[in-house]
C-alpha cells in the first residue's frame, strides 16, 4: 500500500516533541496509548519537554485504539518511525525505546518482536501479557479483539497469540525489558499477566520487574513513576 505519512503531515498521525529539541537527536521514545485512549495532542506535556531537553524524540502514535498491536498497528508505527528517522538522519542502529501502559504496554512489548528497526529497550506499565486470557477477563474486551483480528486468515485464538507477549516470550529479541505492575490492578490482573510473562522471559532475556504495592491499574506511585522515567532515560546515556 502507498505510504501516506510524511514529516509535513506527521501531526495528523502522531504527536512528536521534536520541534522542542535544540541539540542533536539521540533517539526516539515511542509511546503506545491504552485501550480506547486516542486523543490528539496540541500541547506539550512536561514529560515531552523533559525528553526534548535531553535530545530525545518522544512520539505518541495515533494507532487504532482497539488495535491490540495487530499487523496494521505495527506497519503504522514503522511508518511514523521511518519518517522521523529520515528527517533526523537516524539509521538502522537508531536508539528506540518502546513504552506504554495496559494495551499500550502490550503494544510496547509486541512491537519489539515485529518492528522494522528493533527497539533497544522496552518499558511497560501494567501490560496485558496473556491476550487470550484477557479476552475472558472483562465483558468489554471480546468486541475489541474481534475488531483487531477478525479479518486475519487464521482463527481468532491463533491471531491473539500472535500479539500476546506471553506467547511470544521465546521469540522476543535480546534487548532490555522493564515491567511495572500494580498489585491492586483491577483491570489487568498482575498474577495472570506480568508474573507469568516475567517468569517466561527470565530464562533467556534481561528483564527487571517492579511490583507497585497498593496501587490500581497503571497508577504508579511517585517513586515508581520516577523509576519508570529513569528506566527509559538509562538507554540514552
Amino acid at each position: 500500500m502507498e505510504k501516506i505519512i510524511t514529516y509535513e503531515n506527521l501531526r495528523s498521525f502522531a504527536y512528536s516533541n521534536d520541534h522542542l529539541i535544540k541539540a542533536e537527536v539521540k533517539g526516539i521514545v515511542v509511546n503506545f496509548p491504552g485501550l480506547g485512549g486516542m486523543p490528539m495532542f496540541n500541547t506539550d506535556s512536561g514529560e515531552a519537554r523533559e525528553f526534548a531537553e535531553k535530545g530525545i524524540i518522544y512520539v505518541t502514535v495515533y494507532y487504532n485504539p482497539w488495535s491490540w498491536m495487530n499487523r496494521q498497528a505495527v506497519a503504522y508505527t514503522d511508518e511514523v518511525i521511518s519518517v522521523l528517522c529520515r528527517k533526523y538522519g537516524l539509521g538502522e542502529d537508531a536508539k528506540i525505546v518502546s513504552v506504554g501502559g495496559s494495551m499500550g504496554g502490550l503494544a510496547a512489548l509486541v512491537y519489539c518482536a515485529y518492528a522494522k528497526i528493533t527497539p533497544c529497550a522496552c518499558v511497560a506499565n501494567c501490560p496485558v501479557c496473556d491476550l487470550p486470557y484477557h479476552f475472558t477477563e472483562r465483558p468489554d474486551l471480546p468486541r475489541t479483539m474481534y475488531s483487531a483480528f477478525g479479518e486475519y486468515a487464521c482463527d481468532l485464538q491463533t491471531a491473539m497469540r500472535s500479539c500476546s507477549p506471553l506467547h511470544l516470550a521465546e521469540k522476543m529479541p535480546d534487548i532490555s525489558y522493564t515491567v511495572f505492575h500494580c498489585t491492586h490492578d483491577r483491570a489487568v490482573n498482575m498474577e495472570k499477566h506480568s508474573v507469568p510473562f516475567v517468569e517466561a522471559m527470565k530464562k533467556d532475556h534481561r528483564i527487571d520487574f517492579h511490583v507497585v504495592p497498593l496501587h490500581d491499574h497503571c497508577d504508579l506511585s511517585p517513586e515508581a513513576s520516577l523509576e519508570y522515567i529513569r528506566s527509559i532515560l538509562a538507554n540514552f546515556n
